[in-house]
């Protein structure tokens, strides 16, 4: 069942960037989480839309907000990409899809490839808002114009 505007988000635990234990605990329920799902490291668009999310990164640290962002890739895979393109935030490897199917992250083109969602969660850890379009660059847009209510 796919979480919707309204719900808490619920816990969970995944391998991030440098393949260490994330605890959601750590960010969830303590300030501003926007959490990106995105089909596959190092591709046009989600290279696209991680590089607008670093260059709008400090806007969101200003508005207390943290970034994460999530794929199926590998923490290897992740850690490459990230540092390729200086990334400054999580990235979470969800290689055996739990956290998409916590979230309800539908599949894209037919069920093809993952779908490209972005959630956007309040200090108290619940969902105010999620934006579903495989366009990349939008969804940093609407996350600001979110946390900025």
């Amino acid at each position: 069942m796919a979480l919707k505007v309204g719900d808490t988000v619920p816990h969970f635990i995944a391998k991030n960037t440098q393949g260490e234990r994330f605890d959601s605990s750590s960010v969830i329920g303590k300030k501003p989480v926007v959490i990106y799902f995105y089909p596959k490291d190092d591709t046009r668009v989600c290279t696209e839309q991680a590089c607008t999310f670093r260059d709008k990164y400090e806007e969101f640290t200003d508005l207390g907000a943290e970034v994460i962002g999530v794929s199926g890739d590998s923490s290897t895979s992740h850690q490459k990409f990230a540092q390729k393109y200086q990334l400054p935030f999580t990235l979470l490897s969800d290689h055996d899809k739990k956290l998409r199917n916590l979230f309800g992250v539908p599949t894209a083109l037919f069920g093809l490839i993952p779908g490209r969602v972005t959630y956007v969660i309040d200090e108290k850890g619940i969902i105010r808002l999620i934006f579903d379009n495989l366009s990349g660059k939008i969804h940093i847009e609407k996350a600001l114009q979110m946390l900025k209510k």
